[in-house]
This record gives C-alpha cells, sequence and structure tokens, in this order.
C-alpha cells in the first residue's frame, strides 16, 4: 500500500493486518513510515507489517522498491495505490514531471507495471487505485501533460485524478482481453479528513486557507476511517468485479458507506485511455510486458 503513514492508507493498512494479511507500507518519508508501522503495532500487536521506502516521484525510487519487494516476495495479492497531492503549487518530481501527474499517475503506473508479474502469479490478485470526485473537473491535456505552458493546481489535479480512473479502467481491459486473473477497480472517498486539504495551502504559504480547509475538516468531512472504507471494499468484498468503481453512499458521494458508482463520463473513453497508457509507457520507460502480444 502505498501512502501508508497517514490518512486513508494509515486507516486501511491495520484493517488489512488485522484480518491476516502482510501488509508492507510504502511510504516516501522513512520515520513517518516508522512511526505509523510503530502506531498500527499497536493496534494489531500481532500483524505481519513492515515499512519499506518508495517515493512515486521518483522512478528509480519506485524501481528499487519494485526489485526489493520482487526478491522478497513470490507473489502480490493485493496492491493498494492510494497515495497522492493535492492542488499544491507547480512542482516536478525527480524525472521532471508535474509533480500532481508524476507522482499520483506516473508513479503508480510505473509501480503497477513492474509489480505485474508478482501480481499475475497470484489467482485473483487485486489492483485498486485511488481517485476522487475532482476526476470531474479533470481533462487529459495530451499538448501540456506537464502543465509547463498553463498551470492550474485544480485542473492539474482534476487531470490525475481523471488520470487513475482512466489507468484503472485501461488496466481491467487489457487483462480482461487476455483472460488473466486480475481484477483492477477504483475507489474515492468522497470527503475525508486528510492532511490533503491543508498540504498545499501550507506550500502556498496561504495560512487562511490552511486554517480554513482545516476547519471545514473538522465541521464537514467525514472520518479517515470512514473515506478508507470504499477502498477497502474494493480491495476484500468477494462480489467486487474488474472494472468497478466505489465512493460513499449519502450526500452526493461526499460521505456514508462504500458502493458501487459511476465512472466520470470521460473516463469511458477507451481512446483516450489507451493514449495516455501509451504515452506513460513512453514517459516512465516502463512496459507491462505480459500484456504485450510477445509478451
Amino acid at each position: 500500500m502505498t501512502g501508508a503513514n497517514s490518512g486513508l492508507g494509515f486507516e486501511t493498512a491495520p484493517a488489512l493486518a488485522r484480518s491476516g494479511a502482510c501488509v508492507v507500507l510504502a511510504c516516501r518519508d522513512r520515520a513517518r513510515g516508522g512511526d505509523a508501522l510503530a502506531r498500527i503495532r499497536g493496534e494489531v500487536p500481532d500483524g505481519d507489517i513492515r515499512v519499506d521506502p518508495l517515493d512515486l516521484a521518483d522512478l528509480a525510487s519506485v524501481r528499487k522498491f519494485a526489485s526489493g519487494f520482487s526478491a522478497a516476495h513470490a507473489g502480490l495479492d493485493l496492491l493498494v495505490n492510494n497515495a497522492g497531492v493535492m492542488a499544491i503549487p507547480r512542482r516536478e518530481t525527480a524525472d521532471g514531471f508535474e509533480m500532481q501527474f508524476g507522482t499520483n499517475h506516473l508513479g503508480h503506473f510505473a509501480l503497477t507495471g513492474l509489480l505485474l508479474d508478482r501480481l499475475l502469479a497470484r489467482p485473483g490478485a487485486r489492483v485498486v487505485t485511488v481517485s476522487s470526485t475532482a476526476a470531474r473537473m479533470g481533462r487529459i491535456r495530451f499538448d501540456d501533460l506537464q502543465g509547463s505552458r498553463h498551470y492550474g493546481k485544480w485542473t492539474a489535479y482534476g487531470q490525475s485524478n481523471l488520470s487513475n480512473q482512466l489507468f484503472a479502467l485501461e488496466l481491467d481491459r487489457r487483462a480482461t482481453e487476455l483472460g488473466m486473473d486480475l481484477v483492477s477497480v477504483a475507489a474515492h472517498p468522497g470527503y475525508a479528513a486528510t492532511n490533503l486539504q491543508t498540504v498545499g495551502p501550507r506550500m502556498s504559504g496561504s495560512g487562511i486557507a490552511e486554517r480554513l480547509n482545516g476547519l471545514s475538516n473538522t465541521v464537514f468531512a467525514q472520518p479517515a476511517a470512514a473515506g478508507a472504507l470504499p477502498s477497502l471494499y474494493g480491495a476484500t468484498a468477494p462480489e467486487v468485479r474488474g472494472g468497478q468503481y466505489f465512493g460513499p453512499d449519502r450526500l452526493f458521494g461526499q460521505q456514508g458507506h462504500p458502493k458501487p458508482v459511476p465512472f466520470v463520463r470521460t473516463a469511458m473513453d477507451s481512446g483516450t485511455a489507451r493514449r495516455l497508457w501509451e504515452v506513460s509507457e513512453e514517459l516512465t520507460g516502463v512496459r507491462f510486458g505480459a500484456f504485450d502480444s510477445d509478451g
């Protein structure tokens, strides 16, 4: 699980550990990951949990993590692509990608591709990719994917979340066409109280916006534990099928219990999904070899 040291990931990890899963907390910050591990072990003292460093904004880190995981584990039953950044000032990843597109989409795309053989080694393995309702305002700007000409923090965030949905559906399509026993779904938390809402204003130096977002989290948002339920449902419910999307059932999808929800209309465009996949392979240098005709 990526981004397991806080927010949705921190709530998802102990729930999986309680069910007997061996959980790997893939965290960018080793110290915060260690702190999360200690807290989770306090809740699940007998849990099989470990921390491995992974920075999705650095493809070298992604490759190192995937290589280490593959060397230590013969298979992977569940990959939760959860980590993300939201509405931050324009920054670039170690590889020169716009930070939100590079972290939220390209990092997870590369990670999934590098772990594909381990996923296929387990019957019924699942990939859960976390998106958000911000995908509704997303558009894949193939002429300016990195926002180098025109950057808006919310349009970039929307693009990255639409990319998450396009990726989840295209992964399912490709696995299904080849008869592979792999389930790819997406989930969104609704409006859940996490640190995502305050990091962007803090990076922008807007103390007022940071405080207002923190207040909104307290007054209007559901707890992070509730926001993690759609991901957990997609990860564990026996009735889940590939190509589904899960989110809260109340308040226009912002709060409540998880249920199947429709993808945004633009995520259903298979042509855009296919093109995004091909561009993502070119940008990351990661190919899903098992999906190639000669694979």
